[in-house]
């Protein structure tokens, strides 16, 4: 498919990308992706948005990676979109029966008619040749909004002022502390009779009922979280609005990129005291060996279709500082052949090992168990293709997940049960990283 591209200077990408995503919310489809700024090894671009569906796939897990392959192979274009957990189901013989309030579907991807991409203070306009002559009117009506158009023109609200429905918010866990703690050592169980080394599992904190301004929450998450791989979806009623920290899984040319993260510490005020709790956590010793377990199952799951000898592990539990906390990151490569498919690549990693555990399929077996909540897109991907096959994807943790037709609004977190779990240890975990979303969604601590 035929595109025709015009670059744009800018003087404030900050005020450019603010008045890009308020003027992208006429669209039905919208995916942006953003690393503000963050500085990585691995980045294309700092920022992408794709809006107005041409073309699209939505479907459950049956065959759905089939499905994918083959809409990638007749568009052979920019595609952006989502993998949800249950892909699980088509990779493996699983289910998921758990409740889920969301309706998210298990896979979409949509063609967009205009892409815009950011890199530095140049933007790039991508626009099918069927709208190329509307290029310069839409870079000359986003640059031209007024400050009182940003606020109030295409969305309706004032985003000066905090939406009140946000105070009023009532968050209800799915699981609470006593049951957590009952079901944490049920996976504690299992690890100990061998079953398994490790298992993420997870808990829902919820709203029922509620309405938000997905944009302004957005905007509230991204700026008390500034991750290196933000996502606001809109999907018709649908949204995802999240502060992932982590990549899954990059693709350029034959070089495969993957970046589990596993270890979490807050920071804090002190200069002193964060420079020793990030120092305390590099050399703890059960976060290492979370990260460690995954970063093996990483490594096989990357070796089904690496070239022989090439997967590597760059870097082994580095510290890395976010806004809200440390992580451990490694980061393990491949070489694939050139004639190896870009989405079976991906199929034959899904779902990342760091929110599953190991062994794989006997840790997502008891997580179906033990979990009340249908993930959904919670722990799936989010991230595009281009038209030569090369892909990026997230992570889709520290989101918060929002169906606006069933007023249901849902963030989930989770950590890694090891045989060096405490179940009070593992709860703390899960209150530190719903912090942000919390907040956010409540104006509150």
């Amino acid at each position: 498919m035929q595109r025709t591209q015009k670059p744009f200077t800018v003087e404030s990408i900050d005020d450019f990308k603010s008045k890009l995503l308020i003027w992208a919310q006429q669209f039905e489809a919208i995916s942006w992706l953003d690393s503000n700024q963050y500085s990585q090894k691995y980045s294309s671009f700092d920022a992408v948005l794709a809006v107005d569906e041409f073309t699209s796939i939505k479907t459950d897990y049956t065959n759905a990676f089939d499905k994918l392959k083959e809409y990638q192979s007749i568009t052979n274009d920019y595609l952006f979109g989502y993998l949800s957990y249950d892909l699980k189901n088509d990779v493996e013989k699983l289910s998921s029966k758990n409740f889920d309030g969301l309706d998210f579907s298990d896979l979409y991807f949509f063609q967009p008619q205009r892409i815009i991409l950011i890199k530095g203070n140049t933007v790039e306009f991508s626009y099918l040749k069927m709208i190329d002559d509307e290029i310069e009117e839409d870079f000359n009506t986003i640059t031209k909004m007024s400050p009182r158009a940003q606020s109030r023109g295409l969305l309706g609200f004032d985003s000066a002022q905090p939406d009140k429905a946000f105070s009023d918010l009532k968050i209800k866990l799915r699981i609470h502390k006593d049951e957590y703690y009952q079901k944490v050592k049920s996976v504690l169980n299992h690890i100990h009779r061998g079953d398994i080394y490790e298992a993420n599992f997870c808990q829902e904190f919820y709203a029922e009922n509620a309405t938000i301004n997905p944009l302004e929450a957005y905007h509230h998450l991204n700026a008390i979280s500034e991750p290196p791989f933000a996502t606001f979806l809109k999907c018709d009623h649908q949204y995802l609005l999240s502060a992932s920290p982590e990549r899954y899984l990059k693709k350029t040319g034959t070089k495969i990129v993957s970046q589990p993260i596993k270890g979490t510490a807050k920071r804090l005020i002190s200069k002193i005291d964060d420079a020793q709790i990030a120092f305390d956590l590099a050399r703890d010793e059960k976060e290492r060996s979370e990260n460690i377990m995954i970063v093996d199952l990483v490594r096989n799951d990357l070796s089904k279709t690496a070239i022989k000898g090439s997967v590597k592990v760059e870097e082994l539990c580095q510290v890395y500082s976010f806004k809200q906390v440390h992580q451990l990151i490694s980061t393990v490569v491949s070489e694939v052949e050139e004639t190896t498919n870009s989405v079976d690549i991906i199929r034959n990693t899904f779902p990342m090992g760091s929110m599953t555990g190991a062994p794989k399929i006997s840790a997502m077996k008891i997580i179906e168990e033990e979990e009340e909540t249908k993930r959904g897109l919670y722990s799936g991907a989010v991230g595009y293709f281009s038209p030569t096959g090369d892909f990026d994807f997230n992570v889709v943790i520290r989101s918060i997940l929002y169906n606006e037709e069933k007023k249901y609004i849902s963030f989930s977190v989770g950590g890694a049960i090891t045989s060096k779990s405490t179940p009070e240890k593992e709860y703390e975990e899960c209150l530190l990283k719903a912090k942000a979303m919390k907040h956010v969604l409540t104006n509150s601590n």
